[in-house]
């Protein structure tokens, strides 16, 4: 067998679990079982970490999208089933990304500085400083692989075509020169509410928010407080992040309840001042998302997990008696087995290969039925004075009528290592039911940015849609528009992770990962606590 391939054989050749894909739920699930004592193989074809969730050069990332749009021939290693008492069933890849559109405006200024260049394919994605996925972080131990910083600041497009600041305390709200004295009382009583609502001290029944009000539309609530329009728009989809029109009836279950939105305001307010040198609620890894997958990885190789990069997978093996998997048959045509297989979404088992699928169970991820449209700029410009690093928000509506959902963008600087310093690098997703719409939105906020002046006042800065284009061509120096379909998670004899999702953090994509460890090893803890010490160890990763 040592000459079909010029790949090393792989011993041991049986483990409990093999995973393919070093995306960010494969990579939790990889470190998780190991954490948990389980023999864990984690293979990937790319020789990068991240799966769909990577950090890449600009020209890998081209490459990545041009090739990702067009699903490639199955593989099919030399090797013969006939004394053996399985059977091999050819792996298909479909293709998940679709419209791909890069246009390069300096071509010569980028090759210069191509190798400053780290961008995620998943953009734009931030952490709140409370959410699961910064706890996960901690709790497994992979924070000494990380270093983030925190953005400076956030902004909502109003219906008047201006960049509103988002206050994120007390304190921003009563420095902040953009609200009047009113609506200064008005947004604090709101928050005061909320703050006594969640206190668990608070024995008083008038404190609390009614059960009544949790259940009813968020923006009803609202609406019952009595908050200016600018007010609640600020809440539903700068804070509460809220995909949807909240005032169209229509949207049905995608309209916020009011528990959901006091639920989304308190993992806003507990994310601001947990950890002291973070200013604000949202953070952003140094060098980009990618470094989540692959500080996961590391974890997972310091509690005996096995790292083959570059190695594909050729196909799926099966019992003969019973149909049953078995193991997986590698590009090199070494035959491994394991237990359970989880794969990256891209891997499609054929309907008529009887392998036993039929069971697969979908993981709760919201909006699977959607797709999620992605722009991405380089500029030689911020978008706002003196600001490297923001998130904004167009809420629907606000560009266009036929605007469906919330787009959401984020602007990041040299200062966090994706870029080199005096460019910036701008992600932009919505979330579509076609293709077609997503890009129109995409286009439409594209055309916005690229009409935003420099602006001396970053707190209530207003926007002249008729900037000279020459300025327009100048400042652009790169993009990228894409399509990504959605997918749930998959729990079966073979599972399937999901893809990334439309929503800004990981909260969601880490519920359905955690199910999906759930379902496979139901006695196990996900992430078993770990002490401090001994934390730092070496890493035993082979690529």
């Amino acid at each position: 067998m040592t000459d079909l391939s010029p790949h090393p054989l792989i011993d041991p050749s049986t483990f409990d679990l093999i995973v393919v894909g070093t995306g960010l739920p494969e990579s939790i699930i990889a470190a998780a079982a190991s954490a948990a004592g389980k023999t864990v193989l984690h293979l990937d074809p790319n020789p990068y970490y991240g799966g769909h969730f990577a950090t890449l050069p600009l020209h890998d990332l081209a490459s990545f999208l041009n090739s990702a749009s067009v699903p490639s021939l199955p593989l099919r290693p030399s090797a013969s089933d006939d004394a053996l008492d399985y059977v091999s069933v050819d792996l298909q890849t479909r293709s998940l990304y679709s419209d791909v559109e890069i246009s390069s405006y300096a071509p010569e200024v980028l090759q210069e500085h191509s190798r400053k260049f780290n961008i995620d394919l998943a953009g734009p994605r931030v952490l709140f400083c409370a959410d699961k996925c910064i706890d996960a972080v901690l709790k497994l131990g992979v924070h000494q692989y990380l270093e983030f910083k925190s953005i400076d600041a956030s902004y909502l497009w109003d219906q008047n075509g201006k960049l509103v600041n988002v206050p994120g305390s007390r304190a921003a709200i009563f420095k902040d020169k953009s609200l009047s004295l009113t609506e200064k009382n008005q947004l604090m009583r709101f928050f005061k509410l909320v703050q006594h609502h969640l206190d668990p001290a608070e024995d008083n029944e008038n404190s609390k928010i009614s059960q009544e009000d949790l259940d009813s539309p968020f923006v009803e609530f609202l609406n019952k407080l009595r908050l200016p329009q600018k007010m609640k728009s600020i809440i539903l989809y700068a804070i509460s992040l809220a995909d949807y029109d909240q005032n169209d009836i229509e949207v049905g279950k995608n309209r916020l309840l009011t528990k959901e939105g006091i639920d989304r305001l308190a993992l806003y307010h507990t994310s601001i001042g947990r950890f002291q040198n973070a200013q604000g609620a949202l953070l952003y890894p140094i060098y980009g998302q990618g470094e989540l997958s692959q500080a996961f990885c590391r974890r997972a190789a310091v509690k005996g997990c096995l790292y083959v990069l570059r190695m594909p997978v050729a196909a799926l093996l099966k019992d003969k008696s019973n149909e049953h998997y078995k193991g997986v048959r590698l590009a090199s045509g070494q035959d491994i087995f394991s237990q359970q297989l989880v794969l990256d979404p891209c891997f499609i088992v054929p309907r008529l290969s009887k392998l036993s699928l039929e069971s697969l169970q979908d993981v709760s991820l919201r909006e699977i039925n959607h797709k999620v449209a992605r722009g991405i700029c380089i500029t030689k410009h911020s978008l706002v004075s003196d600001v490297k690093n923001f998130l904004l928000v167009y809420p629907p509506k606000t560009l266009f009528p036929e605007q469906v959902s919330s787009i959401r963008v984020l602007q990041i600087g040299g200062n966090l290592a994706v870029c080199p310093e005096d460019m910036f690098v701008i992600y932009i997703s919505t979330l579509c039911d076609n293709a077609n719409q997503g890009k129109e939105m995409v286009r439409s906020a594209i055309n916005t940015i690229m009409s935003l002046f420099v602006s001396d006042c970053p707190d209530a800065s207003s926007v002249d849609q008729d900037t000279n284009a020459e300025d327009k061509d100048f400042d652009l120096l790169w993009s990228a528009l894409y399509v990504q379909d959605s997918c749930a998670g998959q729990f079966g004899s073979v599972s399937f992770t999901p893809m990334p999702d439309g929503n800004l953090n990981y909260d969601d994509l880490l519920n359905a990962t955690f199910e999906l460890f759930q379902k496979m090893y139901p006695n196990e803890e996900f992430f078993p606590e770990t002490t401090s010490a001994g934390v730092r160890q070496d890493d035993g990763e082979e690529s």
